[in-house]
């Protein structure tokens, strides 16, 4: 109806993005209505837009809209490989990732599409794309093309197609472009990451065996933060990945990063016990063995709240249960009380060589960390050992009930209030604030200052 007025403009651009009305159809997928645009004299339909500069067959390209790009095809006025203003990239590159063999097969017939273009943005060719999409069959037409090189790193991260495909855990294209000598399996990217520390990094078992298979593939090959295949494999919990590796006599299953953790350090810190577990079997493996800051494996578990991982260490004689960190001073059980893990404090207590009331660098206990941060079980726990003092004041002459007053811990006020030795009038030694005007500020609940005014009656 519309295109049957006079004042109407089938080819009128909109203001925002300078886009015509054939502009959308095409990366709608209407086939009709491109249809009817293309019957107008008026209409272009190699017009780019402004702010992407992409033309109604890259649009249609890119989501895949076989039909409509083989209309624009049958127009001499359509560049099939026009790149676009903003990334650089042609219609063949953005068919590659759009998992439409039918669109690149068309593109891949006319003369003037180059198949191995690299866009200006990343350097990225259309193997790259496809690899990275995980379409074989793309993959497999762009390969018999002499002028496509399958091992064309791209500009930005300086990644072959193989990288990519490693990444996703596409095996079948990994296994075609290992087929063809010119590619390396062992190329590290920019950032030192090899495609096996790719694949194990994202738990690719079946591209981990394939690429082990190759000799010229270092399996313990460290990227540029020092950091190996099966140190990423640890820290992510691939337990398949780690054992393949673990079997390999060159990985060396101790061997740190350059902030001097360790496979085992990695995988205490987020709680991978099967893992942990695993690198134990190994002699080579020190279960103790601290990083630059002074943080061991049982103290990284101990912080995030791993009971199984911290119980797993503690099986071992070398592990220290009451070792301190270097930057705060900070134990196991200091970090496991500053951050509520009420099961890893117990745990922790059993222990003859844990002293419970061992102040950090700041002077900081670990009761005082607890009634900071409101952790009320934890407070509970600590207060029942007689060698813990409550009333121990840090290097600023704050008290743990200064720091529950300050922050409106009730429970944890009225918890400490109850103890003897706790003082509800010491000051701090920085501007002399006592707990009960601390408690009465408005920010915390009128309840919080009760147990301390009963404290002094």
């Amino acid at each position: 109806m519309l295109l049957e007025r006079e004042e109407v403009n089938p080819d009128h651009p909109d203001t925002e993005y300078d886009r015509a009305p054939i502009s959308y159809a095409a990366e709608g997928g209407y086939e009709g209505i491109v249809k009817m645009l293309l019957e107008r004299e008026e209409v272009n339909p190699d017009q780019a837009d402004i702010r992407l500069g992409r033309t109604p067959i890259s649009w249609a390209a890119s989501r895949g809209n076989e039909g409509i790009v083989k209309m624009l095809l049958e127009r001499e006025e359509v560049n099939p490989a026009q790149p676009d203003t903003k990334s650089g990239r042609t219609p063949i590159s953005w068919a590659a990732s759009s998992w439409n063999e039918g669109v690149v097969k068309m593109l891949l017939e006319r003369e003037e599409v180059n198949p191995a273009q690299p866009d200006t943005e990343s350097g990225r060719t259309p193997i790259s794309w496809a690899a990275s999409s995980g379409d074989e069959g793309i993959v497999k037409m762009l390969l018999e093309r002499e002028e496509v090189n399958p091992d064309h790193p791209d500009t930005e991260y300086d990644r072959a197609p193989i990288s990519y495909a490693a990444e996703e855990g596409y095996e079948g294209i990994v296994k075609m472009l290992l087929e063809r000598e010119e590619v390396n399996p062992d190329q590290a990217d920019t950032d030192g990451l090899t495609p096996l520390s790719w694949a194990a990094a994202n738990g690719h078992a079946g591209i981990v065996k394939i690429l082990l298979e190759r000799e010229e593939v270092n399996p313990d090959r460290a990227d540029r933060c020092g950091q190996t295949p099966i140190l990423w494999t640890a820290r992510n919990g691939h337990e398949g990945v780690a054992k393949i590796l673990l079997e390999q006599e060159e990985v060396n299953p101790d061997r740190a990063d350059r902030y001097g953790q360790t496979p085992i350090s990695w995988a205490a810190e987020n709680g991978h016990e099967v893992i942990v577990k695993m690198l134990l079997e190994r002699e080579a493996v020190n279960p103790d063995r601290a990083d630059r800051c002074g943080q061991t494996p049982i103290l990284w578990a101990a912080r995030d709240g791993h009971e199984g991982v911290v119980k797993i260490l503690l099986e071992r004689e070398e592990v220290n249960p009451d070792q301190a960190d270097i930057r705060l001073g900070q134990t196991p059980i200091s970090w496991a009380a500053r951050n509520g893990h009420e099961g890893v404090v117990k745990i922790l207590l059993e222990r003859e060589a844990v002293n419970p009331d061992r102040a950090d660098r700041c002077g900081q206990t670990p009761i005082l960390w607890a009634a900071r941060n409101g952790h009320e079980g934890v407070v509970k726990i600590l207060l029942e050992r007689e060698e813990v003092n409550p009333d121990r004041a840090d290097r600023y002459g704050q008290t743990a009930i200064w720091w529950a007053a300050r922050d409106g811990h009730e429970v944890i006020v009225k918890m400490l209030s109850e103890r003897v030795e706790v003082d509800p009038d010491q000051a701090d030694t920085d501007i002399r604030r006592t707990p009960p005007p601390l408690a009465a500020q408005p920010s915390n609940s009128a309840d919080t200052i009760i147990p301390l005014k009963q404290k002094r009656q």
